[in-house]
């Protein structure tokens, strides 16, 4: 007699998208726990064993894997709008900075619930975070239902705030990395080699290898950060940040949009993970990452779209179709980035730029059911002559209908299931003229 197990079964009219492969619906998975044991065409049949404990009939649905947003600081979705339209250096000194000395933990806290109901609504289930008063942050993102690679940014230069850093950045990984049923990992959060002395680097390296977590950092994003470190250093901020040890430990680099071919050998020899954020770098004239270069070299690269004040918006639909789009334009080579490799940055790429286990990014059995069903009858598939392809060229937010992250519904219809809209609108509009108010 077969041995007994619970199993959840969901069932999809539309077709299934996995790993740049597209199979014609109806479809089935079954799901044990928060993982997907099998799934397959047609009608769902139990195996020996299975007990059907619930069914999710969806005969309407697209069925893909969640999105990954790779590079973010989601409590900005509070300074959204400030400062546009102004260069990185300037919009940071100027506009945010002053902004986000009046930040408390509570802004940090509605501004996280925020960002989740956005990102959500536009499909995302994991996405990573550097930012300040991190542990409302991580408060807010285990509510929401999401998986989160959470990291407390670090700048600065003197030993004494350089010590007190890193023990709270200590405390936070002590306290959060693998909670929510390890939904909430942990990182290091160096801001930048240019707010980060090199020994300073070295000893969030040490720390890091101590701890036994990753790092987060931007590099590389403006010319002028470049022209600095060759000028000083006699090295790019890459390459400084080898020097410094950082590479020594899984470390996930936001920008890298001047990376010299240099550069890109040296994150390739030491599985430095990049995120790419295209219309974060376009909307600041920070120029453009050479994607195909590190694709073509075997660098791993997810998307990402970096705060709400320099994007506007946390769309990854967006930047999927910008990711395709951009090089194309950039190369004059329709064939620079692919549909299918645009879809694998935002998903099964993006999960290894986040330091998620093998499967992360998939719907295959043994993967997470981290999952997102669009509506099969959204204009954008009718008719569809290639569906991979309309979901990169065509597909928005606005056919995003459920989404799912380890087996629990936390978007339904369009209606987050953890999360109160209503009070963060309030919230929202509340800490807004906090924030601004002469």
């Amino acid at each position: 007699m077969a041995h007994e197990r619970a199993v959840t079964v969901l069932e999809v009219g539309g077709a299934v998208v996995d790993r740049q492969t597209v199979y014609p619906g109806p479809a089935y998975f079954v799901i044990e726990g928060s993982n997907i044991v099998r799934h397959g065409e047609g009608a769902y049949e139990p195996e020996p064993g299975e007990v059907v404990v619930r069914r999710w009939r969806k005969r309407d649905r697209i069925a893909i894997p969640g999105l990954v947003n790779a590079h973010g600081h989601a409590a900005m979705t509070l300074l959204r709008g400030v400062g546009d339209d102004l260069p990185l250096m300037t919009w940071l000194q100027e506009r945010i900075f002053p902004i986000e000395a009046r930040l408390t933990g509570e802004c940090v806290y509605w501004g996280t619930q925020l960002a989740c109901w956005e990102m959500l609504l536009s499909g995302t289930t994991a996405y990573a975070d550097m930012y300040m008063m991190m542990e409302r942050a991580a408060e807010a993102a285990a509510e929401s239902g999401m998986r989160a690679l959470l990291s407390i940014g670090l700048a600065a230069t003197e030993p004494e705030v350089q010590a007190e850093k890193l023990e709270a950045s200590r405390a936070f990984v002590q306290g959060w990395h693998g909670t929510a049923d390890g939904r909430i990992q942990v990182a290091l959060g160096p801001h930048a080699p240019y707010t980060c002395p090199e020994p300073f680097l070295s000893q969030i390296a040490d720390l890091a290898a101590e701890l036994g977590v990753g790092i987060q950092i931007h590099l590389s994003e403006t010319r002028g950060e470049v022209d600095q470190f060759l000028s000083q250093e006699g090295l790019t901020p890459i390459g400084l940040a080898e020097r410094a040890g950082l590479f020594q430990v899984p470390t996930l680099a936001a920008h890298c949009v001047h990376a010299t071919q240099n550069d890109i050998e040296v994150l390739r020899a030491h599985d430095v993970r990049v995120a790419h954020n295209p219309q974060s770098n376009l909307k600041l004239g920070s120029g453009i990452m050479p994607l195909p270069d590190m694709l073509s070299r075997g660098v791993t690269v997810g998307l990402g779209t970096d705060g709400a004040a320099s994007n506007n918006n946390l769309d990854m639909f967006e930047e999927m179709r910008l990711a395709a789009t951009l090089h194309k334009g950039a190369r004059e080579d329709a064939t620079a980035v692919d549909a299918a490799t645009a879809f694998a940055l935002a998903t099964e790429f993006g999960a290894r730029a986040l330091f998620l286990p093998e499967g992360h990014g998939t719907l295959r059995a043994g993967a997470p059911c981290d999952m997102v069903l669009l509506d099969a009858h959204s204009p954008h598939f009718t008719p569809s002559h290639d569906l991979l392809s309309d979901l990169v060229y065509a597909a928005g937010a606005d056919d995003v209908r459920d989404v799912i992250v380890a087996g629990e519904w936390v978007l339904q219809n369009r209606e987050p299931t953890a999360l109160d809209v209503e009070r963060i609108r309030y919230e929202a509009r509340r800490l807004k003229d906090l924030l601004t108010r002469a």
